[in-house]
């Protein structure tokens, strides 16, 4: 391959990080709550901050704009999302009704090197609830919870499922503050994973299940005291 060619390549992996690290930035920002529900982020102010130029922050909008995090509107930028409490709703649902399902798929297939996986992410779970570290909450969850549909291999799934968290992690952090729901959650948590080494598949379902609706009713109880 010509040396032209080569440095070309190289050039474009560097020109696309920088989009991605300021997507991944800016959405931390917006999921432990520094930028809130219908917050302007305006692209000037942000490129200062950051000390880069609009390029890579218009890429790292789309970015989150494709998440559902922000939406970009003509003349006025980019807007941190509100979404009705329905929508919201209709998320929790599907979360109960696609990760259910993944785990009952993936009990049965679950290895003890996938187990020992979920121990130490639940073990990193529980310090960051006892430590208070909101902003650590949501991705270490996440994370415990995709250790337990792994084993199921379903990649589309698993992305779709991926997705719909990446909404919800900004209202299952706040939930938390706002119901101090954090001894249900650890508890509820331990004892799915005493379920899938036992591999009681119907049982943990059902746990799962009431798990993400049980923070869907206390989310959207809480939501509606907050907006109002």
């Amino acid at each position: 391959m010509p040396k032209s060619l080569s440095l070309s390549a190289n050039h474009r992996i560097k020109r696309t990080s920088l989009p991605i690290a300021l997507a991944r930035s800016l959405r931390e920002r917006i999921l432990n709550g520094e930028f809130k529900e219908g917050d302007a982020l305006v692209q000037e102010a942000i490129a200062a901050e950051y000390d880069v130029s609009r390029m890579p922050v218009r890429e790292a909008f789309r970015e989150l704009e494709a998440c559902g995090l922000i939406n970009l509107k003509v003349h006025k930028g980019a807007v941190v999302t509100t979404l009705p409490l329905e929508q919201i709703g209709e998320l929790f649902d599907l979360r109960a009704l696609l990760e259910c399902e993944l785990l009952k798929v993936a009990v049965p297939l679950m290895t003890e090197a996938h187990l020992h996986a979920s121990r130490v992410l639940l073990v990193e779970l529980d310090q960051a609830y006892h430590q208070r570290d909101v902003g650590r909450w949501g991705g270490l969850n996440w994370a415990f919870h995709k250790s337990l549909y792994l084993p199921a291999a379903r990649p589309q799934t698993m992305a779709v499922v991926q997705g719909i968290n990446i909404q919800t992690d900004r209202y299952i952090r706040l939930q938390l503050l706002l119901t101090h729901d954090l001894e249900d959650a650890e508890k509820e948590h331990h004892e799915m994973l005493q379920l899938c080494e036992a591999g009681e598949v119907a049982k943990v379902v059902d746990i799962m299940r009431s798990h993400i609706l049980h923070a869907r009713r206390q989310l959207l109880l809480a939501l509606s005291e907050h907006r109002g």
